[in-house]
């Protein structure tokens, strides 16, 4: 059941680089706010869907939960609009390690304190391993799509420079 678990979430998070890739597209035409806000109108609706014929019956309601808990649903707004500005600027790679390594540094720390209700789990060197490479990751997919995004030169430019170089001074 793990193994299902954990291919599960790498699925979810194919999911989300996808996401990120159409997003940023999409946000370059229209608009990040408008980009962002067709995602959360279609995962309302589909969600909507899903709890109306899947979701079971549970003892407590929203309203019924401590209030902080329900502040949880306001994390996911940045994201997305982060997402969709950062992935035009520094491509869906970049943009989804950034992402993990963020989300690792933070889980580690919940994870270490028992933040926000959950159950302790020691940090380890074998944490801070991980942290480290997914870091390096970082560097290495960043200074690799630093390098092939070298700006070329602009058609106007080369036009002006030839033109240019046959005696007219330009100031």
């Amino acid at each position: 059941m793990t193994l299902i678990m954990i291919l599960l979430a790498v699925a979810g998070g194919a999911m989300l680089s996808i996401q990120a890739a159409i997003n940023g597209q999409l946000g370059s035409k229209v608009g990040v706010f408008k980009s962002a806000f067709l995602t959360f109108s279609v995962g309302a609706l589909v969600t909507g869907l899903l709890i109306f014929f899947f979701e079971p019956k549970h003892a407590l309601t929203l309203m019924d939960v401590p209030k902080w808990q329900l502040l949880g649903a306001m994390f996911g707004v940045p994201y997305i609009v982060i997402m969709v500005l950062a992935v035009q600027r520094i491509g869906a790679a970049v943009a989804t390690v950034a992402v993990i390594f963020g989300q690792l540094s933070m889980s580690m720390l919940i994870d270490s304190f028992g933040w926000l209700g959950n159950a302790p789990i020691p940090f380890s060197m074998s944490r801070l391993g991980a942290i480290v490479c997914l870091g390096m990751a970082l560097f290495f997919i960043y200074s690799s799509s630093k390098l092939k995004a070298a700006p070329a030169k602009k058609p106007q430019q080369q036009v002006a420079s030839s033109t240019c170089s046959e005696g007219c001074s330009r100031v």
